[in-house]
C-alpha cells in the first residue's frame, strides 16, 4: 500500500500558490502584507474555534471511519460487480456532486462506454435531476432487473430523490412481481426521516451517513465511498489522502495551513470586492470538483445572518470554468473585465498518459511548431500563459497543484476544500453547515404539491404579489 510509505505520501502533497493574489507580485490590485497582518486576529481566533469545535465538525473525523464500515462497503461493492450491470444513484446535491467528481477524477473518461472487460465494475449513472426525459432516457437504456439503485438523501425526506425512487420501485415492482428490495440501497441518517423507514419496512439493504455529516460534506462517508468501490476506486487509499491533508491542517499557524491560508485570502479578496470565485481545473478529470466545490462553497457562505443574528449577506458567488475550454469563452472578461474576482487553478504536474502531436504540415509555420510537442506541454503551456495573462492586468489568481491525479490527491483536496469552507465560516463569523435559504425554496414546493403541514406556506404563497401582463412580452 503506497499511501503506507511517508516518502511517497510526501511527494503526492498538494501545493497552494497565492504568489499572484499578492501586490509586490501583481500591483494594486492584489493583497499586501500589511492586509495579511491587519486579519491576524480574526485568523487566529478563527484558529481558535476551528480546534474548540472539531468534536461538533463530524465531517472531520471522515478519514479515520470505522474499519467494519469499510469493510461493509467492499464486500457489498464486491456483490454489485458480480451481479449487476449498472450502479444508479438516485440524489441530488452533496449526494451526487462528490461521487460524479471522484467517478470523473478517478477513472477512465468514458468509463460506461468500455467493454465489460474493461470497466472495474458496473456502468454508473448519476441521476442528480428529475427533469422527465432525462429519466425516461435512462429507463431506455438500462435494465431494471440487472440494476442497482443507490437511494442517498440525508434528511431521507429529499422531495426530488423520494420521487425517484417511487418511479424506480414502481417499475421494479412490476417487472420482479412484486419484490424489489434486492436492487435498491439506501443511504441516509440511522434514525430520522421516511427514508430509514422504507428501509426498515422493505429489508433494504442500508448505510448510514454520521449525525452532523451535511450533505455537501459527505464525500467522504459512504455517500461516496460506496459508489467509488462500486466503480474499482481505492477508497482506503482516498481516506489516506484526505487524513494526511488533516495533519497538514493541523498547523496553527495559518500561513502554514494550506486550507487556512487560501480562506485568509479569499476573504481579504471579498472586503475588497471580489466577490466571485472562479474555479478552473486545467485537467478534464478533475472537471466535476468545480461542480462539487460551487456547491460547497455557495451553500456554506451565502448566509443572510451572522451568528449574532446581525444581517450580512455575506458570500461569495462561485463560478465553474475549465481549462483551456473557457479560454475561449471566459478569460477576455477575466484579464480585461472588473477586479470583481479571484480565480483558482487547479492543475497537475503529471498526465497518466502522454499523447505526442506528429510532425505534419511542415510547409504551414503557424501550425507546424506543434510538432514534436505532446498535448501535455499544450495544455500546461496554456495554463501558464493565462495565469501570467491574468496577473499582468492585476487580477487575482491562485493555484492548486496535484503532483499528479489519484485517490490520494483527491482525498487532499476534497477535505482541504471542506477546511477552507469551514475556516472561512469562522472568519465571516457565520454557521457554514446550515442552508436556511434551501429550506425556504424546499417548504414551498412542498405546499405547493399539498404535503401534510405545509398549509400555512400554502396560504402565505396565495398573498405572493401576482404577476403583471405588462412585464410578459
Amino acid at each position: 500500500m503506497r499511501y503506507k510509505d511517508p516518502d511517497w505520501c510526501e511527494k503526492m502533497r498538494i501545493r497552494f500558490d497565492y504568489n499572484n493574489m499578492m501586490s509586490d507580485m501583481i500591483g494594486k490590485q492584489g493583497i499586501s502584507k500589511r492586509e495579511i497582518e491587519d486579519i491576524e486576529p480574526r485568523a487566529e481566533k478563527a484558529v481558535l474555534g476551528m480546534a474548540e469545535k472539531r468534536h461538533s465538525m463530524k465531517w472531520r473525523e471522515l478519514p479515520y471511519i470505522n474499519e467494519s464500515v469499510i469493510g461493509d462497503i467492499l464486500e457489498t461493492s464486491d456483490e454489485i460487480r458480480s451481479r449487476f450491470e449498472n450502479f444508479v444513484i438516485l440524489g441530488i446535491g452533496g449526494s451526487a456532486l462528490g461521487p460524479v467528481a471522484a467517478q470523473q477524477a478517478l477513472n477512465h473518461q468514458r468509463y460506461n462506454e468500455l467493454n465489460n472487460a474493461a470497466r472495474k465494475g458496473p456502468r454508473l449513472y448519476i441521476e442528480d435531476n428529475i427533469d422527465p426525459e432525462r429519466m425516461n432516457s435512462l429507463l431506455d437504456i438500462i435494465d431494471v432487473k440487472k440494476s442497482m439503485f443507490n437511494c442517498i438523501t440525508k434528511s431521507g425526506g429529499t422531495s426530488e430523490t423520494m420521487a425517484q425512487l417511487m418511479i424506480v420501485t414502481g417499475i421494479l415492482k412490476q417487472r420482479l412481481n412484486g419484490s424489489f428490495g434486492s436492487n435498491i440501497i439506501a443511504t441516509t441518517d440511522a434514525n430520522r426521516g421516511s427514508l430509514i423507514k422504507i428501509a426498515r419496512d422493505y429489508k433494504l439493504r442500508t448505510f448510514y451517513i454520521p449525525e452532523g455529516v451535511g450533505g455537501r460534506f459527505s464525500e467522504l462517508s459512504p455517500v461516496g465511498l460506496l459508489p467509488a468501490a462500486v466503480c474499482g476506486i481505492d477508497i482506503k487509499e482516498l481516506l489516506a489522502g484526505a487524513a494526511y491533508m488533516d495533519r497538514l491542517c493541523g498547523e496553527s499557524d495559518f500561513r502554514k495551513n494550506p486550507a487556512y491560508m487560501m480562506s485568509v485570502m479569499q476573504l481579504i479578496a471579498m472586503e475588497k470586492g471580489c466577490n466571485i470565485s472562479v474555479f478552473m481545473p486545467y485537467s478534464d478529470a478533475l472537471k466535476y470538483m468545480s461542480d462539487w466545490y460551487a456547491q460547497l462553497w455557495a451553500e456554506s457562505l451565502g448566509k443572510k445572518f451572522d451568528r449574532s443574528g446581525k444581517i450580512v449577506n455575506t458570500g461569495q458567488t462561485p463560478v465553474k470554468a475549465l481549462g483551456v475550454t473557457d479560454q475561449h469563452s471566459q478569460i477576455q472578461l477575466y484579464t480585461e473585465g472588473p477586479y470583481d474576482k479571484v480565480v483558482t487553478f487547479l492543475k497537475t504536474d503529471k498526465f497518466r498518459t502522454v499523447v505526442e502531436i506528429p510532425r505534419e504540415f511542415e510547409d504551414m509555420k503557424d501550425v507546424s511548431f506543434l510538432g514534436g510537442h505532446t498535448l501535455n506541454e499544450l495544455l500546461s503551456a496554456e495554463q501558464a500563459a493565462t495565469e501570467y495573462a491574468l496577473s499582468k492586468s492585476g487580477h487575482m489568481n491562485n493555484k492548486i497543484t496535484l503532483p499528479e491525479v489519484n485517490a490520494f490527491t483527491i482525498g487532499q483536496l476534497i477535505f482541504m476544500l471542506e477546511m477552507a469552507t469551514a475556516f472561512a465560516g469562522e472568519l465571516l463569523n457565520i454557521n457554514a453547515f446550515d442552508q436556511p435559504g434551501v429550506e425556504e425554496g424546499k417548504n414551498a414546493a412542498f405546499a405547493l404539491l399539498g404535503r401534510p403541514g405545509y398549509e400555512g406556506k400554502k396560504a402565505e404563497l396565495g398573498f405572493a404579489p401576482k404577476k403583471l401582463p405588462d412585464y410578459v412580452i
